[in-house]
């Protein structure tokens, strides 16, 4: 009985190697370790009116930064435009033409694609600017990564939607396009109806802000965490663990590069499908 007792005994208790392993990871995970980033990342601190609905804040600063960069842009490009345009000028009218043709004309056509040009290169700009901010020394932080922007853009693009539908076809031909299809059996209108409904007035604009925002978030904690871990690597561990530092390095840079392609292909899926909505809420029939 004595022998059995001191058998499980020997069993419960953990070996040199396994306290060792789990000290080791206690001191990473410590206070005196690396600290890994968390969502708090993207909730600073305010820096005016903090606790109010005008708080002033780091994301908040990227954003007017953002914005007045953007505008000085186009007033220096529209103030200097010739008929032989310089550098400046052909990058913002190839930007032009991008949205124009392979965004608008594509979806809607050339005819009807026209009154919406500029709002579309609008956005499809903004939401560029917004999202590049991310990889830019000093700022570091998208601005679209907090839902709020992203909801507002969203919310615009659903309130055009609705409005040219309802201006074409008037709220009752609006409704009855989008919420009963033309050619399906009147019992599976009872399932398809609410479908319909969740779809038109909740999930377009709500996946719409979301997408963005989401992809926006991911990008910006990629980046922190292998640059946070590059940091400590090299400033903090010790010798034998500098060299992991070299590979977060080359992550990090590796994920900036791939962040602008998300940032410029985001601007892209939110351009292109408010373009989509606003074609569907004019045609006809679905």
């Amino acid at each position: 009985m004595l022998n059995l007792a001191a058998s499980v005994l020997t069993v419960a208790e953990p070996s040199e190697s396994d306290t060792a392993s789990r000290n080791f990871f206690e001191w990473l995970f410590s206070s005196h370790g690396f600290h890994a980033p968390s969502i708090g990342e993207l909730d600073p601190e305010a820096l005016l009116f903090g606790g109010t609905i005008f708080e002033f804040n780091r994301i908040t600063l990227v954003r007017v930064v953002a914005v007045v960069v953007l505008i000085g842009i186009f007033l220096i490009v529209s103030r200097n435009a010739k008929v032989v345009p310089s550098r400046g000028q052909s990058i913002v009218e190839m930007i032009v033409d991008f949205v124009r043709v392979q965004i608008v004309e594509q979806i809607m056509g050339a005819e009807r694609g026209k009154k919406y040009i500029a709002f579309m290169t609008t956005l499809f700009i903004t939401i560029v600017f917004f999202n590049v901010s991310g990889v830019i020394p000093f700022l570091n932080i998208a601005g679209t990564s907090l839902i709020g922007l992203p909801l507002v853009m969203a919310l615009w693009v659903y309130v055009m939607y609705l409005g040219e539908g309802m201006r074409k076809h008037g709220v009752g031909g609006f409704l009855k396009h989008n919420l009963f299809p033309a050619g399906v059996p009147k019992p599976i209108y009872l399932l398809l109806t609410p479908i319909e409904f969740l779809q038109v007035f909740v999930l377009r604009p709500t996946t719409l802000a979301l997408r963005l925002a989401a992809n926006m978030i991911a990008g910006h904690m990629l980046l922190v965490l292998c640059f946070a871990a590059t940091q400590y690597f090299f400033l903090e561990a010790s010798s034998a663990m500098k060299a992991v530092g070299a590979l977060s390095l080359t992550a990090g840079l590796a994920f900036t590069l791939f962040e602008i392609f998300v940032a410029l292909l985001q601007a892209y899926v939110f351009t292109i499908l408010s373009t989509v909505y606003i074609n569907l809420s004019l045609e006809d029939e679905h």
